[in-house]
């Protein structure tokens, strides 16, 4: 018996045969492991180049501004996620007019946002004292300085915003890893011009600023006008499309994820402020390498998660419950594996820092065992989440979500301040083992069409 030509059959059957959805999911996990693993050692490698380059107490400052501009990530107002959801339905029911109208009127309405935020952001960018904000030492950095780097470091994103959406189009036609191939480009051109900047200049953040935010939008335009060119020519936007009369379609669903999407911010974006003002500038690097370090595998389990989204949408208009309970209970099992490997990572996280940063950061292992349990639990919470996203039945989850965006800043002062920066996290935990439960209840009810009321909302 050729063995070769039978794993190579094999293969070729794991690709080839079973429901379209999950050849779609198994083709675009595999791709997205390369392209995302890339990715990954793309990103951890900048990291220790960027401290080296700029030292731990400028990374720290560098840290917190980014946090502060995600904050305007909001201003899509849930655009995105409501084109994901509309797109994969005209899809899976062939009006790709429509599709087109979507497309067309969200680039439209995001435009419209997007540059009249900026405009408002330059005005105001004269009165700010970024030093004050930052907490940064002025005899380290000027307010001059950080004023110029945060309008670059601003308007790029603000630019990265609009453009991203060529991102979402391909993520809702269940083609995630063609989407995730832009982020790694974005992310390797930084990495060659920071180690270039690293033989040919001093340490500056405003070099920094200017590389790491130009360079997504530098492959997100060319990604967009290629795109639009072939593949999705019939989905291009045009003002002849646009019609803002299907703005509620859009926004019936997306607001709902906006206001998600600020708790998000809330969550996850305050943290580096929080530690810089009640700390200082410099535990914010010991905060964000450390949490980069575990989020490798929260990457990897993401990878596999992506191509769901759509998918979950695609089979609940169809109505193949069963295809979603097998997918689910899968994903579930993968998650708990997941968690193992979190717990060997954390057994292992001295070693691999002495490597990775060397004596730079040293490790807190309070923080360290924080950010596990809370990965460990949004990992598990996430397949669930991926499900009632995509068959836009988010309204606990908007309630919940408003819930702890209120009591989490008071909460975290309170536990920093007992607990030290480890306290930073207990706030997301307790919010990941609240909603453990509560969106089990929910995917069970959905998925045995049991949901009524808030349930089916």
């Amino acid at each position: 018996m050729d063995f070769s030509l039978l794993k190579k059959q094999t293969l070729i059957d794991f690709f080839t045969k079973g429901n379209q959805r999950s050849i779609n999911a198994k083709k675009n996990i595999t791709a997205s492991f390369f392209i995302k693993g890339a990715n990954i050692l793309i990103s951890l490698s900048i990291i220790p180049l960027t401290i080296n380059y700029i030292d731990p107490y400028r990374y720290g400052i560098w840290m917190t501004l980014s946090s502060l501009i995600a904050w305007f990530g909001f201003f899509d107002i849930g655009l995105g996620n409501g084109l994901r959801n509309r797109f994969a339905e005209a899809l899976a029911k062939g009006e790709h007019d429509k599709a087109k109208v979507y497309v067309s009127t969200t680039y439209a309405i995001l435009s419209i946002l997007i540059a009249a935020v900026v405009a408002v952001f330059l005005v105001v960018n004269k009165f700010l004292n970024w030093n004050a904000i930052l907490n940064a030492d002025v005899s380290v950095v000027s307010n001059n300085e950080l004023s110029i780097l945060a309008t670059i470091v601003f308007t790029f994103f603000c630019i990265n915003f609009v453009l991203v959406l060529i991102t979402t189009i391909l993520t809702a036609d269940q083609k995630p890893a063609l989407a995730s191939l832009f982020d790694m480009v974005g992310r390797l051109l930084s990495l060659i011009v920071i180690f270039i900047l690293t033989k040919t200049t001093k340490g500056s953040l405003l070099y920094l600023g200017v590389v790491y935010s130009s360079m997504p939008v530098i492959v997100l335009c060319a990604s967009s006008i290629f795109f639009f060119n072939r593949k999705y020519k019939q989905y291009r936007p045009s003002i002849k499309s646009v019609d803002f009369n299907q703005a509620p379609q859009l926004l019936n669903i997306g607001v709902k994820f906006f206001i998600i999407q600020i708790t998000v911010i809330i969550f996850y974006q305050t943290n580096a402020i929080i530690i810089a003002q009640m700390f200082r500038p410099g535990e914010v690097t010991v905060y964000t390498v450390t949490y980069q370090y575990f989020n490798v595998f929260t990457s990897v389990f993401s990878i596999i998660l992506s191509p769901y989204w759509s998918a979950f949408t695609d089979s609940y208009i169809k109505k193949d419950f069963e295809w979603i309970r097998k997918s689910i209970s899968k994903l579930k099992k993968l998650a708990l594996l997941m968690i193992l490997l979190l717990g060997i990572a954390l057994l292992a996280n001295k070693f691999f820092f002495s490597i990775w940063i060397g004596d730079k950061v040293k490790v807190n292992f309070g923080l360290s065992l924080a950010i596990l349990i809370f990965m460990g639990l949004s990992m598990f919470n996430n397949v669930n989440c991926h499900f009632i996203n995509g068959v836009g039945k988010i309204k606990i989850q908007l309630c919940v979500a408003l819930l702890f965006s209120l009591i989490h800043i008071p909460l975290a002062l309170f536990f920093c301040s007992k607990f030290g920066i480890s306290g930073i996290m207990y706030s997301p935990i307790l919010n990941a083992l609240t909603t453990l439960g509560i969106y089990e209840i929910q995917y069970r009810k959905i998925i045995d069409s049991k949901a009524f009321g808030i349930w089916n909302k």
